[in-house]
């Protein structure tokens, strides 16, 4: 496609994911980081957006009848078109404020790599309808390469793993391209879905995601930690139907994440032995890069450097390595031009 790019201050990158959505303002830098969550209300007509992103997230689960959360996106691409439209809309006129006055926005988003050209075509359509004149498209992978400072353009094997909310993207990134790439749909959601799951069957309790959010967050790891950790939950119990609190441990919570942490690691050690012998020399010597938001749960990087005997390094700004790599493409055309994808 033949797009004519003059990127000016009201251009935008926009990482669009399945838990959080970044947006990166040219000459601002990141301007929004909050959830892909959706509150619609329902009565007479079609749905009516109520909230987006952090105000959305907070009704998570406190709905009353007549409204619900949406998260438009699964998987890292889009499963409801018309409800992302407005997501996106809300969030290029926040990110352009007094700007969105002055002329539509050109805009460069991050896809998954295993995503197909259906899924591609309703993101780009997406942001089309939601006010963007032109729209690129940067692989998730070569971007997070880009925002945590890889070489991507040199003749020399860098390997990035971005765990986001849906996907985690694992790629071999050389001289400008990807040679090779996986995209797994198991990430941060699957962990939260596993802690919902093991503390069901477990305690008869059940809890909402937010829960099982902080509960990874505060105490979930990937390999055994230093010291004993645990938290008090509360839910409500299935049996006796009443809310009750509950203690848990750092073990009980590795175990419930022991199968989606394997398939993590299992599609890492796939990507190794696919990897051509000269870029391998590379990244025994280099290491591997940790990216996304999925890649700080706790002592992953240590059960990865167990299993594959590589060096393991964490990208400076995890959250937002994706952003910032589409973000540096609004200054050098001429590299996003060699990488976007139709």
């Amino acid at each position: 496609m033949g797009y004519i790019f003059n990127f000016g201050p009201k251009d935008l990158a926009i990482d669009l994911g399945t838990a959080n959505t970044v947006v990166y303002l040219r000459e601002r830098g990141v301007v929004i980081q909050e959830p892909s969550v959706v509150a619609l209300e329902y009565g007479n007509g079609p749905p009516k957006v109520r909230a987006v992103g952090d105000d959305a997230k907070l009704m998570l689960g406190k709905t009353p009848a007549n409204l619900r959360t949406v998260r438009p996106l699964r998987n890292g691409v889009i499963a409801d078109l018309e409800v992302a439209e407005q997501m996106i809309k809300h969030f290029m006129t926040k990110a352009l404020g007094s700007r969105s006055k002055f002329g539509k926005a050109e805009v460069v988003i991050c896809v998954p790599s295993g995503s197909t050209s259906v899924e591609r075509r309703a993101i780009r359509d997406a942001a089309s309808n939601a006010g963007a004149s032109e729209v690129r498209l940067l692989e998730e992978p070569m971007a997070a390469a880009l925002g945590a400072g890889l070489p991507v353009a040199d003749p020399i094997g860098s390997m990035i793993v971005d765990i986001g909310g849906g996907t985690t993207d694992i790629a071999v990134i050389s001289l400008a391209g990807i040679v090779y790439s996986k995209a797994v749909r198991v990430a941060g959601n699957e962990m939260d879905e596993a802690i919902i799951q093991y503390v069901k069957k477990q305690y008869n309790l059940l809890i909402g995601e937010r829960t099982a959010e902080a509960i990874k967050i505060e105490i979930g790891s990937a390999f055994p930690l230093e010291e004993r950790m645990t938290m008090e939950i509360k839910g409500r119990h299935l049996i006796e139907g009443v809310p009750k609190t509950i203690t848990i441990t750092d073990e009980e919570i590795r175990e419930a994440l022991a199968e989606t942490v394997n398939v993590i690691v299992d599609a890492v050690r796939v990507a190794l032995e696919r990897t051509p012998p000269e870029l391998s020399a590379d990244i025994v010597d280099r290491g591997i890069v940790l990216t996304g938001g999925g890649s700080m749960l706790k002592n992953l990087d240590k059960r990865l450097r167990e299993e594959t005997g590589l060096p393991l390094a964490m990208a400076e700004d995890p959250l937002s390595s994706v952003v910032l790599g589409a973000g540096k493409m609004l200054s050098d055309f001429n590299l996003l031009r060699k990488i976007s994808i139709d």
